[in-house]
């Protein structure tokens, strides 16, 4: 086999593909790169990983008049390739061996036995497709909140719920809950489904597919279905997804409220940070809000100690309560709006923030609930 590809598109589609390299495989084979090379009119090059879980696939446009297929060792031809110069790449292989060339350097890979990679899953039917930016601008949102105990797998996933022309998106780890709506159009628009989904593979996936305008969504035929696929831009990838019974989360969704403040964003988010400097390992940052102000506080009598007062537009009865820092610095930061809006029912109840929305309803909600101090 000898082909030539540009280097950056060779690249881009190692990075994708490298994704999916299990960083302990259970057969050696499954350490390696897929390279399929196609001749003809249109030839391509088409990379891909699998560890059984998680398959990821990318085709680049080459310069070749044969076919073939390899398997070289998948995170030392991602290493190889990143370092290359902007040059065209050129790849031969001779015998159990797979020489790279770009510009000056050369190098020699050793193969893996190709007829030992698995077959990889086909993207299941196709379920409808989304805007690439807003599926990574939403998944983002909510991925803060999945939960990374394995002990407890379902809340490491993030749940997609459809209906329709509605996708919600949920995660939580028991102490906050992000949930965020967004629109879609689906194949089937009596589409009514919900499936949970690794949040560390729906992140890689989001981030990287935005080089194309829409994303398209595939889900398994049976019911109920055990594999999702997203494609766009030239890329694939498949995850199985997560079994197990998902909390019911809106019974977490507080829907009145006795006190509400707002205060811009991204002052707010500073704020904590300062005062979170002062705060040891798992103790909380206090806040008391009282008309027209919000005074935040860290830190004990007997340690270092931080108190910044803020500006703020604040209506109910004065309030103090005191969060996770980081938890709340995770909510601010994901809110997509200048300025942000927290609803409270209680110093000892789940609080929500928002953006601020005109007169309709959020469709990015984060619930984080309050850390109980003493006194």
């Amino acid at each position: 086999m000898k082909l030539q590809v540009e280097r950056d598109h060779l690249a881009d589609a190692v990075a994708w593909t490298a994704r999916a390299l299990p960083a302990r495989p259970t057969a050696p084979v499954l350490a390696g790169m897929h390279l399929r090379a196609g001749s003809g009119g249109d030839a391509e090059l088409t990379l891909s990983t699998f560890d059984y879980e998680v398959s990821a696939v990318a085709s680049v446009p080459v310069i070749t008049d044969e076919d073939g297929i390899v398997v070289v060792s998948g995170k030392l031809m991602a290493e190889i390739v990143r370092s290359l110069p902007a040059r065209p790449v050129t790849l031969t292989t001779d015998g159990a061996r797979a020489t790279l060339k770009c510009g000056s350097a050369t190098f020699t890979l050793m193969l893996l036995p190709a007829e030992e990679y698995p077959t990889l899953p086909e993207l299941p039917p196709l379920a409808g497709s989304v805007g690439s930016d807003a599926l990574a601008s939403a998944i983002g949102q909510v991925a803060i909140a999945a939960g990374r105990d394995d002990t407890l797998p379902a809340l490491t996933g993030i749940r997609i719920e459809i209906s329709g022309e509605s996708l919600t998106l949920v995660a939580t780890d028991r102490y906050r809950l992000a949930v965020r709506e967004l629109r879609w159009t689906p194949t089937r628009p009596d589409l009514n489904t919900a499936v949970l989904v690794p949040a560390k593979v729906l992140g890689d996936t989001a981030r990287a597919l935005t080089s194309g305008a829409e994303v398209q969504v595939s889900l398994g035929g049976d019911e109920p279905a055990s594999l999702i696929g997203f494609s766009g831009a030239g890329r694939q990838t498949t995850t199985r997804l997560i079994s197990g019974e998902y909390p019911r989360y809106q019974a977490l969704l507080p829907s009145e409220f006795n006190a509400v403040a707002e205060l811009p964003a991204s002052v707010f988010a500073e704020a904590i940070r300062r005062v979170a400097l002062v705060a040891e390992r798992n103790t909380p940052v206090r806040l008391a809000f009282s008309t027209g102000q919000l005074v935040l506080e860290a830190g004990a009598s007997d340690e270092a100690q931080a108190v910044e007062v803020l500006e703020a537009d604040f209506t109910g009865e004065d309030l103090q309560i005191a969060f996770n820092p980081q938890f709340l610095l995770d909510g601010v930061g994901a809110i997509d709006s200048d300025t942000a809006r927290l609803s409270f029912t209680s110093p000892t109840k789940p609080a929500v923030i928002t953006g601020k929305s005109e007169g309709t309803a959020a469709d990015y909600r984060y619930v984080l609930m309050p850390i109980r101090s003493a006194g």
